[in-house]
This record gives C-alpha cells, structure tokens and sequence, in this order.
C-alpha cells in the first residue's frame, strides 16, 4: 500500500534526490509544492508550517535526517555521523510539542548507531525513513478500521460526527488519524455530515479539512469555533473526533488549542469523544498532561489574518497553540494496535506491551 492507492494528493514525497512537500500555507486557494535538499530547510519548513501534523513532522524529520547525512558524508566520509548531530538537534528544535519528532529522530539516531564505517548513509538512514513513512500510513489505515467499527456501534445521538484542526492525509503519512476514522466511516456508509471547526489562528479547519473533505465528496459544514456548543446542543452529533501531539502514560491529551474546551462540552451533551492517534504519539517518558511543553507562538498570528491587521496595534496577545485534555475526559484512544476505553495509566501500558485493549 502507498500513500498514492489512498489519497488523491501527496502531502509528503521523497524523489529519490530530495523531499517534496506539498506547502499548506496556500491552502486551499493553490496548491504549491517545496522541495528540500538540506535539512536546515525542513527545520524551517517544520517551523513556519509548510508541514504540520504530528505525524507529519514525523515523517519530515527522517527525511531530514537522510538529507543531512548524504551532505555530511559529502564533506567527510571518515566524520559524517558525528557532523551529523548538528542537524539531528536543529530538527529536534524545530517544533516543542509533537512527541513524533523526537519519536522519529530517536530511530533515526538507532539506524545511525548501525552504519559502520565508511558505509554510505543510504544503507540504513534511508530504509528507516521509508519505513517510519509507510508504517504511519498503514496505521492510519488500521485506526480507520477501528474508529469506524466504534461508530457503527455507538450512534445513539445521531449520524454525524465534529473534528477538529486537521487530522487527514496533510498531516500524516497519508490516510490521516481522525480525519482517517470519518473517511473509513463514510465509505461504510455510518456517517451523513462532518462539522468542522474552523481552528483558530491558522485556519487548519478551515483550509485544509474542509478542503480534504470536498475531495473526497464527503458532507462538510464549517463553523466557528464558539459555535461548538449551539451545534453539539442542535444537532444529531454522536462522536467528537480528534487527533493528539502527544498523549502521556496517563493517557492525557496535548492537542490543538480548543481540544480541551471540546472534551467538556462532548461530556456535558453526552457526546462520545474519541482521540485517534499512532502509539508513536504516545511519550511515556512523561506521567500526565502536566509534564508537556506548551508551544506558545507569535501574538501576530492572532493579531492579523494575511498580513491584514484585524487588532488594535500594540494590543498583547497570547497565543498558545495546543492544549492539555485530561484522560477522565476522554472516552476513548484509537491506536493502530487497538483502542483504550477510559484511559488510564494502567491501560496504557498494557497497550503499549501489545495486549490490546479491544
């Protein structure tokens, strides 16, 4: 399976010579695509959202590091993979928050430790990269299956579904994590209409899902972020889908900003909600929410949309753009080796030793 069988466009595309990324700066008004030859340029790409999505950065990251080595052993074949820890930091500077940066780097650091000497980088930075792509992209294809079979299963408030920021084949290998659920879903026939959020500063509800979701012909209304409540109060919504950045051994949620403000209202309408994300997502180096770093961005984000000013000059503002969801508010995590109903610290770790919660 490759992420071309699944998707209509490729967000991410290595050519063989550089990483071709589709930039979701532009979206939806045109489709414009970067290539990278070097990896400080994916740093910046990562930084200023050409790519975005945990898995996303991922995926970028291995790229990067293969793009490093080749340059580095350019410049000297006998010192390469230690030239190399340079680039491995800036990439790992890039973003704070996606547990799936540090997640890729580290098995790109162990396919490193494998090269001996002389060995060209390709022998197994490059294999690692390809897999690290194809494995997201395949358990994003068996999250699908799953999220899908607790929908057809748990519909009792109606046929229609919200998410949140973007969750598809933009900020995964392909397919996508929660946005991945709602296409599995359709294609079944369980769902007749997503609401999309929009999601505030950057759009990513806006541009992009709704955008992947007129591709693929599957029922969208777009609304404002406040409307949550009016809509989950009116309307025939049985499940909140959203994906994470990073989920603790606790099993709380760091997600885009407005998550946690979703989980409430899910619990006061009797809505199910459910996080769908890789076990790479999962960092049980840190015990809860608590522990994650809270990437805070530039107040211009809020402060001008294009460039237009929409704020009084010189107004503060205060721009986190993630937030923590408590694990009590979360009904259910879908991961490709299965889901966890009720997530605690003890569930997720018999996930994660593969005895899947079912």
């Amino acid at each position: 399976m490759t992420a071309h069988d699944l998707d209509t466009f490729q967000a991410i595309e290595w050519t063989g010579e550089s990483l071709r990324l589709l930039d979701q700066r532009y979206l939806p008004q045109k489709e414009v695509y970067l290539e990278y030859t070097d990896a400080q340029g994916l740093v910046d790409a990562i930084r200023n959202m050409v790519v975005r999505g945990a898995p996303a950065i991922g995926i970028t990251a291995a790229y990067g590091v293969v793009l490093a080595a080749r340059q580095r052993y350019a410049e000297d074949i006998e010192r390469w993979p230690l030239l190399l820890e340079q680039d491995l930091q800036a990439l790992a500077e890039s973003r704070p928050t996606a547990v799936n940066l540090f997640w890729a780097l580290d098995n790109m650091r162990r396919a490193l430790a494998q090269t001996q000497f002389g060995q060209h980088p390709d022998t197994f930075l490059l294999p690692e990269a390809q897999r690290i792509h194809e494995t997201d992209l395949q358990a994003n294809k068996a999250m699908g299956d799953l999220g899908a079979n607790l929908i057809s299963k748990h519909q009792e408030n109606g046929r229609c579904v919200m998410t949140h920021c973007n969750t598809g084949a933009l900020a995964t290998g392909g397919y996508g994590t929660a946005l991945g659920v709602i296409r599995s879903a359709w294609k079944r026939g369980l769902i007749d209409r997503v609401y999309a959020n929009e999601t505030r500063p950057w759009w990513q509800g806006a541009r992009l899902t709704a955008w992947e979701l007129m591709r693929e012909r599957i029922p969208v209304s777009l609304n404002v972020d406040s409307a949550v409540s009016h809509i989950l109060k009116t309307q025939p919504i049985s499940w909140i889908l959203v994906g994470a950045d990073r989920i603790t051994a606790n099993g709380d949620v760091a997600n885009k900003i407005g998550t946690y403000n979703l989980a409430v209202q899910a619990l006061h309408h009797e809505v199910g909600f459910m996080v769908v994300a890789p076990t790479s997502t999962i960092d049980f180096n840190l015990n809860s929410g608590e522990d994650i770093p809270i990437e805070e961005r530039s107040g211009e984000e809020l402060t001008s949309v294009l460039g237009q000013p929409i704020a009084p000059e010189g107004v503060e503002a205060y721009n986190p753009v993630f937030d923590v969801t408590p694990a009590e508010l979360v009904d259910v995590i879908v991961t490709e080796k299965g889901i966890v109903r009720r997530p605690n610290k003890e569930k997720m770790a018999r996930l994660m030793s593969k005895q899947g919660l079912h």
